[in-house]
C-alpha cells in the first residue's frame, strides 16, 4: 500500500512510453509533430494508396493495434519501381530505394487513417518481401530503406521496429519489393 506522500508524488506525474515522468516533460513530448519532422527532412509523401483488390488497407485490432497491408514502392509522381534485385537484375541501392518508397507509402497511410502522425506510438513490426533473383541473398539490405526512412520519420522511440525479410521470385505488378506493417497507435 502506498504512502499519502507517495500517492500525491504518483498524481503529480504521468506515465509516458512506460517512464515515470513529470506533466511539464509529458507536455514537452507532445510537442514533437512529426509533419514538421517531414518538411525538415524534405520528405514528401506519396499519395496515400487505395486497395488494389478485395482487402482493406488497415485492418483495427484490439488494444490500439493497426494492421498495415502490404504497400507497394510508389513515388510522389505516382509510378511504381519495378524489377527483380540481384546480379542478374537491379541493384541493392535500387532495392533500398524502392523500401524506402513502400515505407513512405506506409507512412501516408498511417497519416490518412490516424490524421495526425504524431498518433504513432510505436512501430511495432516491418515485414518486406524483395523480389529476387534466384542467387540473391542480401534482402535485409534492401530492407534497411524501408527501416532507415521509419527510423528518420518517428525517431528511435517510435521507430525501432522488430522485422522480416524475405526473397521471392515475382511480385504483383513487378513491382521491386512488397512491405506491410504493424502499428500502436494513440487513442
Amino acid at each position: 500500500m502506498l504512502s499519502r506522500s507517495a500517492l500525491s508524488t504518483l498524481s503529480k506525474r504521468s506515465l509516458l512510453n512506460g517512464r515515470m515522468t513529470t506533466p511539464s516533460a509529458a507536455a514537452s513530448a507532445r510537442f514533437v509533430h512529426i509533419e514538421k519532422r517531414l518538411e525538415e527532412l524534405g520528405i514528401t509523401l506519396p499519395p496515400a494508396s487505395a486497395p488494389k483488390a478485395n482487402y482493406d488497407i488497415c485492418c483495427y485490432a484490439q488494444g490500439n493495434t493497426m494492421y498495415v497491408s502490404g504497400h507497394l514502392p510508389l513515388n510522389s509522381n505516382g509510378d511504381l519501381t519495378t524489377g527483380k534485385i540481384g546480379p542478374e537484375g537491379e541493384s541493392v541501392e535500387h532495392g533500398y530505394a524502392a523500401a524506402r518508397q513502400a515505407g513512405l507509402a506506409i507512412v501516408s497511410t498511417l497519416k490518412a487513417q490516424l490524421g495526425d502522425l504524431d498518433r504513432v506510438e510505436q512501430v511495432v513490426k516491418v515485414f518486406g518481401i524483395v523480389q529476387s533473383t534466384d542467387s540473391f541473398k542480401e534482402q535485409h539490405l534492401v530492407m534497411n530503406g524501408c527501416s532507415d526512412v521509419l527510423m528518420e520519420v518517428f525517431g528511435k522511440e517510435a521507430g525501432y521496429h522488430a522485422r522480416s525479410a524475405i526473397g521471392t521470385n515475382t511480385l504483383p505488378l513487378d513491382v521491386s519489393v512488397e512491405i506491410e506493417a504493424i502499428i500502436q497507435y494513440k487513442d
